[in-house]
């Protein structure tokens, strides 16, 4: 129990309250406290205030309990930023972390940066949703806001894990979040998927490699800029995806471990493997053409002089593509939802498709069920075409043939 003193001017007035409370046995086996000072505020009468110093010493016998106590219940979150991201350096991708650190910057701290770490309410969070939709230059989608806040719910996370606060504010449980339409996983169909084969044909062998490995693969963009002809295994045609490229503002194309430190081998078809081969002849060919200008690091998807491809060079690429051969617009990433929703729909099963995709969570593979169910329908739709429909055709045909014969 709190252990509450009043401390008295000359005059006999009570100006504070100082407030002790037990924090455990230290190491040494004696008994230690954690004090604190509460001022009596100048408006309040003597007995308000020893009511008030009485809930103070709860609220505070709380916080030692709980290990938010001292300089820990007085952290803005502001400060207590440069502590999360230095704890999240080495975590989190550079990209995201850019991200992260930017948000922060520009929204977190101007928004939520002055109020204790300690002192933060789901109340302050949901106002932090509603400043996000209502100071947005265009309006927020809610798949938008839930990225954003996300991010908060990161910071709080590891706040909590630190014991500085008693539980996450941002939890989503406890928070009104904008309604999500689950948006449909973009791909092409097996149709249109053949009509774009046929017209990468004409293009750069680089080009052509790249999205026959980028379907029949399944690997991510970065995955995939990111490849050197060290990685493939000709013989065996396996395909081993052990970094993944990203460009940040200012500097170098570089390199990180897959997401989620996902390194697989991936089989593929010999068309693909045979126009790698041919890739890697093209390169050697541009290699002694160019001489010591080549930079040799043996990359598969590379600029004119050997250096790695600009992570968002395929997208862009693709883009024009389409759009060329007057194509329906699909993003680059598409091409990997389309080859585990193939795979899927060929008999492939989901944990065999999640490896390859490199999904951490078989969850996130889930997402292409929906296309096995609008296949389930088409299906449903054939068989009765094929055999309820020609029935009845065929029960009409009898009936009118009676009818005429008893005519």
């Amino acid at each position: 129990m709190a252990n509450i003193k009043a401390n008295k001017s000359k005059d006999g007035t009570v100006i504070s309250y100082r407030i002790r409370v037990s924090d455990g046995i230290a190491f040494n086996g004696k008994q230690r406290f954690k004090t604190m000072t509460w001022k009596v505020p100048h408006d309040m009468t003597e007995k308000a205030a020893a009511k008030e110093a009485e809930r103070v010493a709860i609220l505070f016998e709380d916080d030692v309990k709980n290990g938010i106590a001292g300089s820990q219940r007085s952290l803005k979150l502001a400060d207590f930023l440069p502590t999360y991201f230095s704890m999240k350096k080495d975590i989190l991708s550079p990209r995201t972390y850019e991200l992260y650190k930017r948000f922060s910057d520009s929204t977190i701290i101007p928004a939520l940066g002055h109020i204790k770490v300690a002192d933060i309410k789901p109340a302050h969070v949901q106002l932090f949703i509603k400043y996000l939709n209502d100071n947005s230059p265009t309006k927020p989608s809610p798949s938008t806001i839930k990225r954003k806040v996300a991010i908060l719910q990161s910071i709080l996370h590891q706040a909590e894990k630190l014991g500085l606060v008693q539980y996450n504010a941002a939890n989503a449980s406890k928070l009104e979040m904008p309604k999500q339409i689950t948006p449909q996983v973009e791909i092409f169909s097996r149709q249109e998927a053949v009509e774009m084969l046929q017209c990468l044909e004409e293009e750069p062998l680089q080009y052509k490699a790249l999205v026959y490995l980028a379907l029949m693969s399944g690997a991510r963009e970065g995955e995939l800029v990111a490849l050197k002809f060290s990685d493939i295994n000709f013989v065996n045609r396996r395909i081993t995806i052990s970094r993944s490229a990203y460009k940040l503002k200012g500097e170098e194309v570089a390199t990180k471990p897959p997401k989620d430190n996902d390194i697989r081998s991936i089989t593929v078809d010999e068309y693909t493997i045979e126009l790698i081969r041919q890739l890697h002849e093209e390169k050697q060919r541009e290699r002694l053409r160019l001489g010591t200008a080549w930079n040799d690091e043996e990359w598969l998807f590379t600029t004119w002089d050997g250096h790695i491809m600009h992570p968002a060079t395929p997208s862009h690429w693709f883009r024009d593509f389409l759009k060329r051969h007057g194509l329906k617009h699909r993003k680059f990433h598409a091409l990997r939802h389309t080859s585990a929703t193939l795979l899927l729909l060929g008999g492939t099963n989901i944990k065999q498709v999640s490896g390859r995709l490199g999904h951490a969570d078989l969850r996130v593979t889930n997402q292409y069920l929906h296309c096995l169910q609008e296949a389930d329908v088409a299906a449903a739709g054939i068989l009765q075409d094929m055999l309820i429909t020609q029935t009845k055709h065929s029960k009409e045909e009898q009936a009118e043939n009676n009818i005429q014969h008893i005519g």
